[in-house]
C-alpha cells in the first residue's frame, strides 16, 4: 500500500476552533500542532485570561508607536532610551531591528543610543539601502554631536555589504566608526547570542576600518 500521497486534514470540532488555530499558525515558529495547544489552553482558563491577551494585542497593534529619533518601538513619541538623559547620545549603535536592541541592552554593557536600520541590504530578498532608516541616520549626524557610530549587524554577507555601504556613506563625517569584535561567529545573528558573548563584542569593539578585508 502507498501512503506518501495521503494528505491528512484535520477534523477541528468547531468553525471558530479551526479559524483561532489558522490564525496562530501564521505566527513565525508556531506550526498548527503548537497552535491547537495553545487555544486548548486558553479554551481551559478562564474566560478574562483569553479577553485580556486579546485585548493587549489589540491595543499593542493600534498603539504602539516608532521612536521619531532612533525607530524603537515605544509607548510615545520618543523611546525611553533616546529620552534617557543619563546615556551617552553621542554613541549611536547601528543595529538591525529591535530584537538587537534588546539584546544589546540585556548585556548591560552598553550606555550609548541606537539607530535601527529596519533591515539590512539584501539584493536576494529585494532590500535596497533606500528601503532602509539611513535617511534619517544621516540626518542625525549632520545635526551633530555624534562621536562615534558602532556596527552592530548581523555576522553575514548581507550585514557586511550593510556595513561596509554606511560607513562609505557617511565618510564626510568626522567621528570614529567601529564594529563589535567578532565574537559573534559568521552567520548568526545579534538575538541568539548569549549576553556575555554580547557584551565583550560592544566592548572590544575595533575600528571599522580594521575589519575591511583588503
Amino acid at each position: 500500500m502507498r501512503f506518501r500521497n495521503i494528505q491528512l486534514v484535520a477534523n477541528y470540532p468547531s468553525r471558530l476552533f479551526e479559524q483561532a488555530v489558522n490564525e496562530l499558525a501564521r505566527l513565525p515558529g508556531i506550526g498548527r500542532k503548537t497552535a491547537v495547544r495553545l487555544i486548548l489552553h486558553l479554551l481551559k482558563h478562564d474566560r478574562q485570561n483569553s479577553e485580556a491577551l486579546g485585548n493587549a494585542i489589540i491595543r499593542m497593534r493600534s498603539e504602539i508607536r516608532y521612536c521619531n529619533i532612533c525607530f524603537n518601538i515605544s509607548d510615545n513619541d520618543i523611546c525611553d532610551i533616546c529620552g534617557d538623559i543619563k546615556r551617552d547620545h553621542s554613541v549611536v549603535c547601528v543595529v538591525e531591528d529591535v530584537r538587537d536592541v534588546m539584546a544589546v541592552e540585556n548585556t548591560r554593557q552598553y550606555n550609548g543610543v541606537y539607530h535601527i536600520l529596519g533591515g539590512i541590504i539584501s539584493p536576494m530578498e529585494g532590500i535596497r539601502a533606500e528601503d532602509l532608516n539611513i535617511s534619517p541616520l544621516q540626518e542625525r549626524l549632520r545635526a551633530g554631536g555624534i562621536a562615534e557610530l558602532i556596527f552592530a549587524l548581523p555576522a553575514t554577507i548581507e550585514g557586511d555589504t550593510t556595513g561596509f555601504y554606511l560607513y562609505k556613506k557617511f565618510s564626510e563625517f568626522s567621528m570614529n566608526v567601529s564594529v563589535i569584535a567578532r565574537g559573534i561567529s559568521f552567520g548568526d545573528d545579534l538575538e541568539y547570542a548569549d549576553e556575555v558573548t554580547l557584551g565583550r563584542s560592544i566592548i572590544n569593539r575595533t575600528p571599522y576600518q580594521n575589519s575591511i578585508i583588503k
